[in-house]
């Protein structure tokens, strides 16, 4: 496990396999804290999705256990590794994790000041808490997909990629263990953190819900500047079928586009819906008279708030992103040498040297439990019991 960053010295024991509290644990592995992922044994191995091996960077860094958390001794297992824990994280649906006796009550009776994150589709709580749901529910329910600009048949798109699992669910957790953690530090309480997607796709539209409550009008595609509604503000093909974004919200960064595309006409009419169309013809017209690469060589020094519409292929080699390490080198006993997506959030925890992805079957199950106190017998008694693995 990581042995530097922010958060050394952290304690996390993380349920989930894939998703939003996946994401969570994640981050905070790359922060420095210990991660401890808890897995089921190979008999129940079916309950949770195998996300690939490059998942989840991998889950480099972090160590596994392997317990069958539906036996009194697999649960007495993990109740003992939370006893040193200083986060407990799970995603099941509300109510699952009391069930199995490995709820929030049951981890405080032996970590009192534990902080213990619940991670849901809908919360703990609500008409909704039981339902099912994935990234594109939560979006639609959030609000997300009634802003953004409809496809060809009139309907909301869907979007390139699980900007509802990544925000609204892996990135709030982040926030409030972090924030609990703080708080523990200072009055030495734990917390249960009922985190729902939903509700965080709704803080992310939180300026257009506040505007609705307001002003009583319903915010939507073209409604304001940042969907759709001006010309300075969209994406342009250029001649060689590739795409630029312009994000000319600022008059001065406007009126200099205008001038670089040689539309000056246009500097006094950003906001004039009149002629927004026109205006938009103009600027198709002229951007796909030259390649984007050209356009964007010009353009985007000038103080125009002009980007490339990069691919992934084109992202993980963009001398931007390069400069600052967001792709790094890893190894996999099996799979050999590759590249990922590396600790690049700020304040995260980088590394010169490639970072060793693990195999599936790989675990620490008799390291930890002899942390815990557990005797070599009673390891070995848990494992021929296949409660451990």
């Amino acid at each position: 496990m990581s042995g530097t960053g922010l958060l050394q010295g952290v304690r996390v024991l993380d349920l989930a396999s894939v998703g939003p509290a996946a994401r969570a644990s994640r981050w905070l592995a790359d922060y420095g804290a210990g991660v401890i992922k808890v897995g089921p044994v190979p008999r129940h191995s079916g309950v949770q999705i195998s996300p690939p091996f490059h998942a989840y960077s991998g889950h480099r860094l972090m160590k596994r256990v392997l317990l069958d958390l539906k036996s009194e001794d697999g649960r007495g297992a993990f109740l003992r590794l939370a006893g040193s824990a200083d986060v407990v994280i799970e995603s099941f649906r509300p109510g699952v994790a009391d069930r199995l006796g490995v709820g929030y009550r049951d981890v405080c009776n032996v970590k009192p000041d534990v902080v213990y994150c619940s991670t849901s589709g809908y919360g703990r709580t609500g008409p909704r808490s039981r339902w099912a749901g994935h990234d594109i529910n939560y979006l639609a329910v959030g609000g997300f997909l009634a802003c953004s600009q409809p496809r060809a048949d009139g309907g909301p798109p869907i979007p390139g990629a699980t900007i509802a699992d990544i925000a609204g669910g892996g990135m709030q957790a982040v926030m409030s263990i972090c924030a609990a953690l703080f708080r523990r530090e200072v009055s030495g309480e734990g917390a249960l953190l009922d985190v729902s997607v939903a509700d965080g796709v709704a803080a992310m539209l939180s300026l257009y819900i506040d505007e609705y409550l307001v002003t009583g009008e319903a915010p939507g595609p073209g409604h304001d500047i940042l969907t759709g509604r001006y010309a300075c503000y969209d994406l342009y093909e250029c001649r060689d079928g590739r795409w630029i974004s312009v994000g000319a919200i600022e008059p001065a960064f406007y009126a200099n586009l205008c001038r670089a595309l040689g539309l000056d006409k246009w500097v006094d009419h950003q906001s004039d819906d009149a002629v927004q169309d026109q205006i938009r013809d103009d600027f198709r017209a002229t951007f796909l008279t030259r390649d984007r690469d050209d356009w964007v060589a010009e353009l985007a020094p000038a103080d125009t708030c002009v980007a490339p519409v990069n691919s992934i292929p084109e992202l993980v080699e963009d001398e931007q992103f390069g400069s600052r390490a967001l792709i790094v080198e890893a190894e996999h006993a099996r799979h050999g040498r590759f590249r990922q997506v590396g600790a690049v959030l700020a304040g995260q925890s980088g590394s010169e040297v490639p970072f060793r992805v693990r195999d599936v079957d790989e675990t620490d199950t008799e390291e930890l439990l002899s942390e815990a106190g557990f005797s070599g017998d009673e390891i070995t008694g848990l494992k021929e019991q296949g409660v451990v693995a």
